[in-house]
């Protein structure tokens, strides 16, 4: 099968279109025939081996313990293991898996869950990391509430443009922070309001609210406090800008540490990926609550150029990859 793998960390120079054997799926696993997989900035981390920190969490210090890069997928399953009975050869699924920019990848069963009705495959390849993300940062640290404010910072991107949505599904008033040129796809997406960064600083306006989702990374944990409520919630997600060794996670840090001695929650968030995750997504999707935003779309071979794209940062919503 085509795959595109790497054996050292670099650039998107590194990543090359290689004929592999296929996975062999274990006892616990699905075989799933890829039809469409995304690009997140994980991808851009693994594949950098940046910030070293990651390196360290597991992922391989001198070089990525697995070649095959791609995490978000969506497809056809082709076979199953010998514990696996929720799904059977030929249904539709998509979930998280360890190398889904190739023909043919193995996810968990607890990974992958069925397909959204109403979506294409590459509508619902972009769902799996950045779905989850905005989820449980609009779930878990404090659950958003029917009339509550909250602030999404970074709102066109992956994460946000799921998180806009999801929010207003939560019965929030949102309001969305991005640059100029996206100020329209925010809006259209849902949010109440929308606060262009280059001409305004949201902590100045006076406005409080009750979570707030960063997903930009270059703000102060102090700035970002500027418009939080009293009693209210930041969430910072990823990690990044930064240095090197561990790049924008000492925000982070810096969150936790802060945070007993306010009335305010302040939490870094690393998603993980929970099979009743994407359920709940799925529901939302197929009631029209919540609909994917892509902004491009690649072939398997073109995926070094696709997460080039990505690291300029400059997308709207996903960056997808069709197998």
């Amino acid at each position: 099968m085509k795959a595109i793998v790497q054996d050292r960390y670099g650039t998107a120079d590194v990543l090359e279109l290689e004929d592999i054997d296929e996975p062999v799926v274990g006892s616990g696993d699905v075989l799933l025939r890829v039809h469409a997989a995304s690009a997140h900035i994980g991808d851009w981390h693994v594949m950098t081996g940046l910030p070293y920190m990651i390196r360290i969490m597991g992922y391989g210090f001198r070089g990525p313990k697995v070649r095959v890069r791609g995490i978000d997928v969506a497809g056809r399953v082709e076979a199953v293991g010998e514990d696996v009975s929720r799904f059977q050869p030929g249904d539709e699924v998509f979930g998280t898996c360890d190398g889904s920019f190739a023909e043919y990848a193995t996810a968990r069963k607890d990974k992958v869950a069925p397909k959204p009705a109403n979506l294409t495959f590459e509508q619902a390849a972009t769902v799996p990391t950045s779905g989850s993300t905005a989820l449980q940062g609009l779930r878990d640290v404090k659950r958003v509430e029917p009339g509550q404010k909250v602030l999404i910072i970074g709102a066109a991107g992956g994460v946000g443009s799921f998180a806009v949505q999801i929010a207003k599904a939560f019965g929030a008033h949102v309001t969305g922070v991005c640059s100029t040129t996206k100020v329209d796809l925010v809006r259209s997406i849902g949010a109440d309001d929308v606060i262009d960064y280059t001409r305004d600083d949201f902590a100045a306006t006076g406005q409080r609210y009750d979570l707030i989702l960063d997903t930009a990374g270059n703000r102060s944990v102090s700035h970002l406090r500027r418009a939080l409520a009293r009693r209210g919630a930041l969430v910072i997600v990823g990690g990044e800008g930064g240095g090197r060794l561990i790049g924008g996670f000492d925000r982070g840090f810096r969150a936790l540490a802060f945070s007993p001695f306010v009335g305010q929650k302040l939490r870094p968030l690393i998603a993980k990926q929970r099979g009743e995750d994407l359920i709940v997504l799925k529901e939302l999707i197929e009631a029209g609550k919540v609909t994917p935003v892509i902004d491009a779309t690649y072939p398997l071979s073109e995926v070094p150029e696709a997460i080039r794209h990505l690291e300029e940062g400059h997308a709207r919503g996903k960056v997808v990859i069709t197998v």
